[in-house]
């Protein structure tokens, strides 16, 4: 048992009921899926639940890390599967690897004791397979937690097409799972309308979107600010203004407007472009610098966790992408920190979609059109230009949204409670209250 565990100990009255929670990216990988099954499954142990989580024992993004097979962290026990990633460079390693994953979780779920449910969500969607296949045989309730959409998103980044035997077949399993699911649990209003035209589960879907980590969140001014410091950015009236990517750059999040806005802006020697992160869209980013090498754009890897804070505080403003097609396929998470840092956001897509209904719904940021160079760099001038004081304003209004409606204690117990109604515990006398 490792030091992440010790905070259960503390919480008493576990029942045998065990719960088990699919994911094949988990922490302590970076990408987002991973944190919030965390999040919740750790949640649920606090409630009483025995947590056990299967998951890879190799990083998502990056298959050289490698993770321990067994540990426990918070209260969760965690079960990684090997051979189950080989990296996202190449689509067919990464069915595989979700193939292998599959077998390997469902051979192990049906023989799970005492199981009382399965916690899964799409991300990838091998898991829900594996998921199905448990819930199936052991003939217990599954919660489906929707993070994104297949084959849409295949579909609409022009991977399949929709008549192909694959993505009919996928759909025929997106409906069955959907029927067969005691809760579904959608990201946002635009994605709840796609997963209700498979078919209509209204009656038994919660909306919520996916919580920041505010607790590992605050807002670090730029004067103390040790990651400004370190990457030239200073502070003050002479610190550079910086936009910001920070996450997964994916198919569904292209960056290449701004980036071509960039390379034509590097006479402004105030003007920072940092792309933080990984994923397979990080290839526009490290094709821009090679061919132009432009002064004014910075490509960072994931940081770590504990640096979170400084890295998105170091930004003035947020750029969030959306792709045209991938509206409610796929759900832009990484607003959610950069609001819970009090910045304001330039959304890089289409309108409407949620993005641009926070935008609009609470006067936090800008919105640009992919392929409009001109105008992403008329926009950008116009955000450079603003009066800090206009732009602290917009940043308090972001942070208030995430304090009052979208922080992580308020959504995670709203899903966690999702969770319970459907998988309700056997012995609710040894249930911890939720905090």
């Amino acid at each position: 048992m490792s030091e992440h565990s010790a905070s259960n100990a503390e919480s008493g009255g576990k029942s045998d009921d065990t719960l088990l929670v699919i994911s094949q990216v988990y922490v302590p990988d970076p990408a987002s899926v991973g944190q919030h099954m965390h999040d919740a499954a750790a949640e649920l142990a606090r409630r009483g639940y025995k947590v056990i989580v299967y998951a890879s024992a190799r990083g998502y993004d990056d298959p050289t890390i490698k993770y321990p097979l067994r540990e426990t962290r918070d209260g969760v026990e965690i079960r990684r599967m090997p051979l189950s990633s080989f990296g996202k460079k190449s689509i067919p390693l990464r069915v595989l690897a979700q193939l292998i994953f599959l077998v390997q979780c469902a051979m192990r779920g049906v023989f799970t004791s005492k199981l009382r449910g399965v916690l899964v969500s799409t991300s990838p969607p091998m898991a829900s397979v594996a998921a199905l296949i448990v819930r199936f045989v052991r003939r217990v309730p599954l919660v489906y937690w929707v993070m994104d959409l297949n084959p849409d998103q295949m579909v609409e980044l022009g991977k399949l097409k929709a008549t192909s035997p694959i993505a009919k077949a996928f759909d025929a399993f997106n409906r069955y799972i959907l029927k067969r699911a005691t809760a579904v649990v959608a990201l946002d209003r635009f994605m709840a309308d796609r997963v209700n035209k498979k078919r209509d589960v209204s009656d038994k879907m919660d909306i919520m979107p996916p919580w920041p980590h505010d607790s590992a969140l605050e807002v670090v001014p730029h004067e103390s600010n040790p990651f400004r410091e370190e990457h030239g950015l200073g502070s003050g009236d002479d610190g550079k203004f910086c936009i910001m990517y920070s996450g997964n750059h994916g198919f569904s999040t292209p960056v290449v407007t701004v980036l071509d806005a960039a390379v034509r802006m590097q006479d402004q020697e105030n003007l920072k472009f940092f792309f933080i992160g990984g994923g397979v869209g990080k290839k526009d980013v490290r094709h821009t610098i090679e061919t132009h090498n432009p002064t004014n754009i910075t490509d960072l890897p994931y940081q770590p966790f504990d640096r979170i804070k400084y890295s998105l505080s170091a930004a003035d403003v947020h750029l969030v992408s959306v792709g045209d097609d991938v509206v409610g396929v796929v759900h832009p998470c990484k607003i959610y920190g950069a609001m819970a840092v009090a910045r304001p956001i330039l959304l890089l897509g289409p309108d409407p979609c949620h993005v641009s209904d926070l935008i609009r719904d609470h006067h936090i940021g800008w919105h640009i059109k992919h392929g409009d160079v001109d105008g992403a760099i008329a926009v950008i001038n116009e955000i450079a230009a603003t009066p800090k004081a206009d732009l602290v304003a917009m940043g308090e209004r972001a942070k208030k949204v995430i304090d009052d409606e979208l922080g992580m204690v308020a959504l995670r117990g709203r899903f966690c409670d999702v969770v319970e109604r459907a998988i309700p515990l056997r012995t609710p006398a040894s249930r911890v209250q939720p905090e």
